[in-house]
């Protein structure tokens, strides 16, 4: 069920079923006049809005701007014609509870809905949005106490503590990605080759045989192969490391400030 506060918010919002039809606007909540719990919401209905119609509020779920209810339109459309007096008789109340198929007696329940009280009362909230239990018209109090019924001539002072905790949200992403660039690689290879060089030798008497072997005068050619070395590039993949992403907690300090309020009690009047 909906707080008091919550369910103060929702007049004037648009009440639909779980399926999402409309059943109509919320003219105003209903209140128990002992405790001050949401009891019931009012709905304009009808082609023009001209009939008020009772819902309960004990499984009403708010959604933005709109209310849903676990009622189709012709469970709500044919719920009990109650006059829009501000009030709720005991046996209008209990006609309504029987309708929707919800316990019912005077006394409260242990879930704090309360199912009839002495009077048998249930009044239309007066309190604009404060969440008023207190009654207009109780006896010795002028003006009224929102903190709780007025039960043994005293008033509560509450204040607001400020409770500061954490959320999860999502601060960026990385990811990992590889991709290819070029670059140019120098490097010095030693390299030889092959020079002609001529020789020249005496004839003596070693090599006068070899030398006079042949015909005295004649043409003759002698060919040297000439060997050099030329560079050779040759490229291949070469695995170098493993990379992958991990993450680490970063603890900082943030310094939250808002403003709270507080009650306060002074003494008017003389004092003996």
């Amino acid at each position: 069920m909906p707080t008091t506060d919550d369910a103060v918010q929702m007049r004037g919002m648009t009440a639909v079923t779980s399926d999402g039809d409309k059943l109509g606007n919320i003219e105003d909540i209903y209140l128990d006049q002992e405790t001050g719990k949401p009891e019931w919401m009012a709905l304009k209905t009808g082609l023009f809005g001209g009939h008020l119609s009772f819902v309960p509020l004990a499984e009403a779920r708010r959604d933005g701007d709109t209310v849903t209810v676990p009622y189709d339109k012709a469970t709500v459309k044919d719920a009990p014609r109650v006059d829009a007096d501000g009030e709720l008789s005991q046996d209008e109340e209990d006609g309504l509870y029987r309708y929707y198929g919800l316990d019912y007696s005077e006394a409260r329940s242990d879930s704090g809905l309360p199912e009839g009280d002495a009077a048998g009362h249930i009044s239309r909230d007066q309190s604009d949005g404060s969440g008023d239990p207190t009654p207009d018209g109780t006896s010795g109090v002028v003006g009224n106490d929102v903190s709780g019924p007025e039960t043994d001539h005293a008033m509560t002072r509450s204040e607001e503590e400020l409770r500061v905790g954490t959320t999860r949200r999502e601060a960026g992403r990385a990811r990992l990605r590889k991709y290819v660039v070029t670059e140019n690689v120098t490097q010095t290879v030693p390299v030889q080759r092959e020079e002609v060089r001529i020789e020249r030798e005496p004839i003596t008497d070693a090599n006068a045989d070899e030398a006079m072997d042949g015909p005295a005068i004649s043409e003759e050619e002698h060919e040297v192969v000439l060997q050099a070395e030329e560079p050779v590039v040759e490229k291949r993949a070469v695995p170098k490391e493993r990379v992958r992403l991990d993450k680490d907690v970063v603890r900082d300090e943030h310094t939250v400030s808002d403003e709270v309020r507080k009650e306060q009690v002074d003494v008017d009047g003389d004092r003996a």
